[in-house]
């Protein structure tokens, strides 16, 4: 099934960015917030970067239920990322904001090649700048702390 519309929603465009403030605010405050708030910040960080790649698969799972006959591989990566998410939320958190920064690319890579599909290409260009912040925000913290930057 493809969709009609070629314009985004100034909602959908406000919403999209707006949430980029928690990964930048977290992302920044990490490096100044005293060491004992530090752990808290960067979990913080780790967990609303989970709840955005669970989103980012929840869309496929929306795109397949619009089809008369729902596409099966769209249903099993539409988990994938939620699966991920929780995994990164096991790990030591530098890692599992590494893993969400790699997840997050996988899913603009994997909405790349989906969304035309779809007729939503114009999407893409919104979720190539989210996506960009999003991963410098995950991973700009977890190289620090690893001690692999600066």
């Amino acid at each position: 099934m493809r969709f009609s519309s070629h314009s985004m929603s100034p909602m959908g465009r406000l919403l999209g960015y707006g949430g980029l403030i928690p990964f930048v605010a977290l992302s920044v405050s990490s490096a100044f917030v005293p060491p004992e708030q530090k752990s808290i910040v960067i979990f913080s960080l780790l967990a609303y970067g989970g709840t955005i790649i669970s989103f980012l698969g929840a869309i496929h799972w929306g795109l397949t239920m619009v089809e008369n006959r729902p596409d099966v591989q769209r249903l099993i990566w539409g988990v994938v990322p939620s699966l991920l998410a929780w995994i990164s939320l096991m790990l030591k958190v530098e890692w599992g904001l590494l893993l969400v920064a790699t997840v997050l690319l996988v899913c603009l890579a994997v909405d790349f090649k989906v969304y035309p599909r779809y007729g939503l290409g114009h999407w893409l260009r919104m979720r190539l700048i989210l996506s960009a912040v999003a991963v410098v925000s995950t991973a700009l913290p977890a190289l620090y702390y690893l001690g692999l930057l600066f």
